[in-house]
Parts: structure tokens; sequence; C-alpha cells
């Protein structure tokens, strides 16, 4: 189960870097998922429950739940420094106000909707109920710290893409023997005597 766990975040990785063409975004949005890890083990913890096969599949549930809170305030970041020329401070701050109500809805929705399960009501309810603690409890910790942490990674992400186009551009241009950069543009033919 840890393989397949592994296995999901790296295929999301590879969905995600395809859809921005970028290798840095796909880990901005994966950076809520720790949090959501966390909340789920430290709710089975509480309620006494171990980490079963039920409890494994709420957690890999959780990923898309996670991740799809993520996307919501990058890609609206993402296009806002595109389209408009936005600074990534202006985009970013943008994107958590604009965004809030739906990543709020859609978590309670999913919330609501694991609360059942985790209760454990019906017939087999008892065996199911890992399944609901892992995405109650994770959507919880990974929901109030996602709103604070995807905005400061995505603002150290692209100071680091800023700072690493830099890097680049000062190794591209030519030097000449003195340290000098070398002359860009036509010259004029040197004149012989």
């Amino acid at each position: 189960m840890g393989l397949l766990l592994l296995f999901a975040v790296f295929v999301i990785y590879l969905v995600l870097g395809i859809l921005y063409e970028s290798f840095i975004h796909p880990l901005t949005i994966l950076s809520g998922l720790p949090t959501a890890g966390l909340g789920a083990l430290l709710t089975l913890m509480a309620f006494g429950v171990e980490l079963n096969m039920y409890a494994f599949v709420g957690i890999i549930m959780l990923i898309g739940i996670v991740k799809k809170n993520a996307i919501l305030m990058i890609d609206f970041a993402i296009e806002a420094q595109r389209n408009e020329g936005k600074a990534p401070e202006a985009a970013i701050y943008e994107a958590g106000i604009i965004r809030f109500r739906p990543i709020m809805m859609t978590t309670a929705a999913a919330l609501m909707g694991s609360l059942p399960i985790a209760i454990g009501f019906g017939v087999g309810g008892g065996a199911r109920a890992p399944l609901g603690l892992a995405v109650v409890g994770g959507l919880l910790l990974s929901h109030i710290l996602t709103l604070y942490i995807t905005p400061v990674v995505y603002l150290y992400f692209e100071r680091l893409q800023q700072w690493i186009a830099e890097r680049r551009k000062a190794h591209a241009q030519p030097l000449l023997v003195g340290g000098a950069p070398a002359p860009s543009g036509p010259q004029a033919p040197e004149k012989s005597f």
C-alpha cells in the first residue's frame, strides 16, 4: 500500500507537470499532502484505529481532494501572472481571496459526505470507519493549513524560478577575454590599411 501511495503521488506529479509545463508548480500543488497524511494518521491514533486497508484507501482519496484545493489557487495565480502581468505576491493573494469560497464549499461537501462513514452507520460500518476517519481528519487539518502553506510555497518556488532564470541569463552571455560582456548586435567591419 505504501508503494501504491508513492505511485499515485508520482502519477499526479507527472500529470500536473504536463498540465502546467513546469517541474516546480506540481510540487507547489502537492505541498499540502503531508498535512493531509498527518491529519489522517493523528485522527486514526486519536480514535485508536489501526492503519488498515480502508484507512489507506481514505488516504489515497485525500490526495485527490487536497490536490484539488491547491489547484484552485495555483491555477488562478498562474493565469493572473501570465495574462494580467501581476506580480506573484498579488496573484496568489487575489487567488486566495477569490478561490476561498469554492475551496470551502468543496471541502465541506467532502467532509459531510465522509462523516457518516466515519461514524460507522449501516451494516459493516465499523469496518469502513477507518476510511471515513482518515478522510475527515486529513481534510480538517490540511484544509486549515493548506490555505496558509500553499501560498507561501508558491512564492518561494516563484522566487526560485526567477533566480534560476537570472543565473541562466548570466551564464548565457558570452564573455570577452577581459571579463566584459561581448557586444551584441551587428558591428561595423574593421578597416584594413
